[in-house]
């Protein structure tokens, strides 16, 4: 299997769709993409991490970007860390055209 585009290392193909490494930066101004860290997307969530607020807005956030259902993305793993790793129920080729997208939008800001 071969990919159209190569992919950034935080976005991985998997058989169900494909995985993201997100790092991210609660209680921000507003929940935006903030380029790369660690290998990870950065993500500044407007949200503050307490009681599921925080996983909730980013679920919320990948959803509205990749144009897949809420109930699309899920939490594998990273509950309680800033760095998580997210399956999107979407072909990895899909999800990086619309992540691509909104992180020229977010850096034209």
């Amino acid at each position: 299997m071969t990919a159209s585009v190569p992919y950034p290392p935080w976005l991985h193909d998997d058989k169900d769709g494909c995985l993201l490494d997100v790092s991210v930066v609660p209680n921000a101004r507003q929940t935006a993409f903030d380029g790369e860290h660690g290998g990870a997307l950065r993500v500044r969530l407007g949200a503050v991490a307490v009681d599921g607020r925080a996983n909730a807005a980013l679920t919320d956030y990948l959803a509205q970007c990749c144009g897949v259902p809420r109930r699309a993305v899920q939490l594998k793993s990273g509950l309680t860390a800033r760095r998580k790793r997210v399956h999107i129920d979407a072909p990895a080729d899909a999800v990086w055209l619309r992540l691509s997208a909104c992180l020229q939008a977010s850096s034209a800001v």
